[in-house]
């Protein structure tokens, strides 16, 4: 005998259980999907427009996210050259400002283009 045989011969006696391991897992208890934000709509069409839609909104919120790590990153590095004496206070404070300027003005375009959809 080749070792292949020898290790399914020794394993024999679980093939009982083996069998009855699909009677053993049934499905109890599975989380149900939710219904998009817009509803389930009128139809199936409907429905994945809506779920597009919060698609849409998800990537949107990606987006102003990394937005406020770029600011949140270039504010700390503007921080961090005031000690070595590279920037001042002032340009601190002007990275801050356009930096919370620009993702005032990022949250609304993406507000009026998700409008849209």
């Amino acid at each position: 005998m080749n070792q292949t045989t020898t290790a399914i011969c020794r394993h024999v006696h679980l093939l009982p259980f083996a069998t009855l391991l699909p009677v053993l897992a049934q499905a109890q208890g599975l989380p149900t999907l939710e219904p998009p934000s817009r509803g389930p709509g009128s139809g199936i069409m409907e429905t994945l427009q809506n779920y597009g839609y919060d698609m849409i909104l998800l990537v949107a919120l990606l987006v102003i996210a990394t937005m406020f790590i770029g600011v949140c990153y270039h504010g700390y590095s503007v921080y961090s050259e005031i000690h070595s004496g590279r920037k001042t206070w002032g340009e601190f404070g002007l990275t801050v400002s356009v930096g919370a300027v620009l993702l005032v003005v990022g949250i609304w375009l993406l507000t009026q283009a998700t409008e849209i959809l």
